[in-house]
C-alpha cells in the first residue's frame, strides 16, 4: 500500500506537461497545452493539458485525469505500476506502509502469481467435474469456448485450495479473496462453483465470478474488494473482446457472465458485462475511450429495464457530443444468452438494430409511465428529468435533449433551461471570460442548491481556496443530508488534509470516494477555463454569504408561522438584523475594484 502522502508529493514534483509530452506532440495554446489525443484517432487537437492544475482532458473522446492517470490509460498500467514509473520520471523512491495487522502489503505482482495458481487449479477441477460439465453444456458453451474464458470449477469442500498452494496459511490467500479467515479459522471463499476469472487488459486474473449449479442463493458470488479488485470498474470479458471491440468500433455491454460468453460464442466477440453492479460513469468513461459507440443490451425484464436507466445516468455524465451511445430493449423475459440459444445470432443482431438511440431511451425512460397528455404528467416528466440534464456536460448534445424533452412537454427549451440552471455560468466583475467579459454577480434568488453545485466545481479546481474557505463553508454542512452537501465536505476533508495538493493531486486523493468519477467530470469541463484566482476567491466568499442568505430566509419564514412570543420576536430582530449585514456584506464586495 502506497502511502498517500507520496502521491501528493510525487505529483507535486512531476509536471503533467513532461510527462505526456514523451508520447504527444504538444504545442502551447494560451496557458494550455493542445495535441492530438493518443486515445483516439483524430486530426484536429482537442487533447489539453493545463500545466497549472496538472490534468488533462480529451474534448473528443472524454478522457481525463492526472499524470497517474494518463500512465495507466496510455501504457496500460495498474495504479501501483504506474506510481512506480511516475516515481522513477522523478527520481525517487516509493515507499510501503503496513497494513492494519502489520504483515507487509502484498506486491501486486505477488497476488496475481496467487490468482494464477488458483486460475489453474480451478481450470483442473472443471475437467474432473461431471456436473459442471453438464452444466455448461445444458448451456450450450462448447469445450472451445470455456477454454478460451479459462472457465473452472470450485470443489465443494471447506479447503480444497490447499491442495493448490505450498501453504494454506500464505497470507496472500486472504489478501487476494480467495481464503476467508474468521475466528482463527481458514475455509475457501468459492465452493461448489463454476468460476469465471475476471482478467484486466493485459490478462492478469484480478479476480473471480461464481455461480451456483442449481437454484441456491446467493446465485453468483464475486471476489471481494482487494488490492487488485475493485468491482465497480472493472467489467467482464474486455480482455477476451479487447480486439474484436477495435476491429467491430463498438462494444455490446450485457448483465451476466453467462451473456458474454455465449454472445462471444455466436459472433458478437465485442461483449463485456459489468459484474454484478449497475453501470457507473467509470464503465462508460473507460468503454467511451476504447470505442466511439456503446450498445446496452440488457434483461427483458423490470430488472433489465431499471439497469438500462442506471446506464442511462451514468452515461450522460461522461459522454462526448462526438461518441454513440444506444439502447437495444430486448422482448420480455428474454437476455442475450436465451435468445441467442433459442432463436440464433440473426436474432440478436436484428434487436440491435432496433436499438433506441440514447435521445430516444431518455425520452422513453422519462415518459413510459407517464401520462404525458395531462399537465401534471408533463410535470411529473419535467421534474425527472432535471438530475439528468443537470448531470450533463455543456454541449450539443445537452441542449438537443433539452430541445427534445421541450417538444414532449409543451415548453419552450429556454424555459427548461431557466428552470433547471442550465443557462452559462454568470461570473463575478473581474472573473476572466476568454476575451475579457464580464457579467453581473449571482443573483440571491439563485437556488442555494445550483449555487452550491457551482461552489463545489470551484473547490475542486483552487484547493488552496478550498482550505480558506473550510470553516466558512463547514458552518453550513452540520447535518449533511444533501449530496452536494456531503461531497463539498468531502473535498474541503481531503484539501485540508493535503496541504500541497494541486488540482490532481485532491483529485488522486479523492479516488476512492463513491464520488470520484463526478468530480473529475466536473473538473474536466471547466480545464479550458482560465478563472483568476482572485475573481474565485470573489465569488467563493459571495457565495458563501448568499448560502448564510438563504439559511437566514429560510428561519425568519419558518418564525413567522409560529405564535408570536418575546423569544420569536428577538430571534426575528438578530436575523433581520444579520439579513441586513449581509446584503450589506455582498454590497460591498460588488463595489470592490
Amino acid at each position: 500500500m502506497i502511502p498517500q502522502a507520496f502521491i501528493q508529493d510525487l505529483l507535486a514534483r512531476v509536471d503533467i506537461v513532461d510527462v505526456v509530452g514523451r508520447a504527444v506532440t504538444l504545442k502551447k495554446a494560451g496557458r494550455n497545452y493542445l495535441g492530438l489525443c493518443p486515445f483516439h484517432g483524430e486530426k484536429t487537437p482537442s487533447f489539453t493539458v493545463s500545466p497549472s492544475k496538472q490534468f488533462f482532458h480529451c474534448f473528443g473522446c472524454g478522457a481525463h485525469g492526472s499524470a497517474i492517470s494518463f500512465l495507466m490509460d496510455h501504457r496500460n498500467l495498474g495504479y501501483v505500476e504506474a506510481v512506480h514509473e511516475l516515481a522513477q520520471m522523478a527520481g525517487v523512491a516509493v515507499p510501503s506502509e503496513p497494513v492494519r495487522d502489520g504483515r507487509a502489503a502484498g506486491m501486486r505482482q505477488s497476488l496475481l502469481e496467487a490468482n494464477e495458481v488458483a486460475c489453474a487449479f480451478y481450470r483442473r477441477e472443471l475437467k474432473q467435474s461431471a456436473p459442471a460439465i453438464e452444466y455448461l453444456k445444458s448451456r450450450g458453451v462448447t469445450g472451445v469456448t470455456a477454454a478460451r474464458f479459462a472457465l473452472g470449477f470450485a470443489p465443494d469442500q471447506w479447503q480444497a485450495l490447499a491442495g493448490a498452494f505450498d501453504s494454506y496459511q500464505d497470507a496472500r490467500l486472504v489478501e487476494a479473496g480467495l481464503v476467508i479467515e474468521a475466528e482463527g479459522k481458514r475455509y475457501d471463499r468459492f465452493r461448489g462453483r463454476l468460476m469465471f476469472p475476471i482478467r484486466d487488459r493485459r490478462s492478469n486474473v484480478i479476480g473471480f465470478g461464481a455461480r451456483v449449479l442449481d437454484d441456491s442463493q446467493p446465485k453468483y458470488l464475486n471476489s471481494p474488494e482487494t488490492p487488485l479488485f475493485h468491482k465497480g470498474q472493472e467489467l467482464y470479458g474486455l480482455f477476451e473482446g479487447g480486439e474484436a471491440v477495435r476491429k467491430k468500433s463498438r462494444v455490446l455491454v450485457c448483465e451476466g457472465y453467462l451473456d458474454v460468453i455465449q454472445l462471444a460464442q455466436a459472433g458478437f466477440e465485442e461483449s463485456v458485462a459489468a459484474l454484478g453492479t449497475a453501470i457507473t460513469p467509470h464503465h462508460v468513461s473507460a468503454l467511451l475511450k476504447l470505442t466511439d459507440t456503446v450498445v446496452f443490451a440488457f434483461d427483458g425484464d423490470d430488472a433489465g429495464r431499471n439497469a438500462a436507466r442506471r446506464a442511462l445516468q451514468a452515461t450522460l455524465a461522461v459522454i462526448p457530443d462526438t461518441k454513440t451511445v444506444r439502447f437495444a430493449l430486448l422482448p420480455q423475459g428474454e437476455d442475450p444468452d436465451s435468445l441467442v440459444r433459442a432463436f440464433g445470432a440473426a436474432a440478436f443482431e436484428t434487436q440491435l438494430s432496433r436499438a433506441l438511440s440514447l435521445s430516444q431511451w431518455f425520452l422513453k425512460s422519462l415518459c413510459e409511465q407517464i401520462d404525458v397528455s395531462a399537465p401534471e404528467g408533463r410535470a411529473a416528466a419535467t421534474a425527472a428529468a432535471r438530475p439528468l440534464l443537470e448531470s450533463m456536460p455543456p454541449g450539443g448534445l445537452r441542449m438537443q435533449l433539452v430541445r427534445a424533452l421541450a417538444e414532449v412537454v409543451g415548453a419552450a427549451a429556454a424555459d427548461l433551461e431557466a428552470l433547471y440552471g442550465l443557462a452559462p455560468a454568470r461570473r463575478l466583475p473581474g472573473a476572466a471570460a476568454g476575451a475579457g467579459a464580464t457579467a453581473a454577480r449571482p443573483s440571491s434568488a439563485r437556488p442555494v442548491e445550483s449555487l452550491k453545485a457551482q461552489l463545489l466545481r470551484r473547490l475542486l479546481a483552487f484547493p488552496e481556496l478550498a482550505r480558506e474557505f473550510a470553516p466558512a463553508l463547514n458552518a453550513f454542512l452540520a447535518d449533511r443530508s444533501d449530496q452536494v452537501d456531503r461531497q463539498i465536505a468531502e473535498v474541503l476533508a481531503a484539501a485540508c488534509a493535503h496541504p500541497r495538493a494541486s488540482c490532481a493531486a485532491l483529485l488522486e486523493a479523492l479516488a476512492e470516494s463513491e464520488f470520484a468519477q463526478q468530480y473529475r467530470t466536473l473538473r474536466a469541463r471547466d480545464l479550458q477555463l482560465d478563472d483568476d484566482v482572485e475573481a474565485v476567491r470573489e465569488e467563493l466568499r459571495d457565495g458563501v454569504l448568499a448560502i448564510e442568505e438563504a439559511r437566514v430566509r429560510l428561519e425568519l419564514s419558518a418564525l413567522e408561522q409560529l405564535e408570536l412570543s418575546e423569544q420569536v420576536r428577538e430571534r426575528s430582530r438578530a436575523l433581520l438584523r444579520r439579513l441586513a449585514d449581509l446584503k450589506h456584506q455582498r454590497g460591498a464586495g460588488l463595489a470592490r475594484p
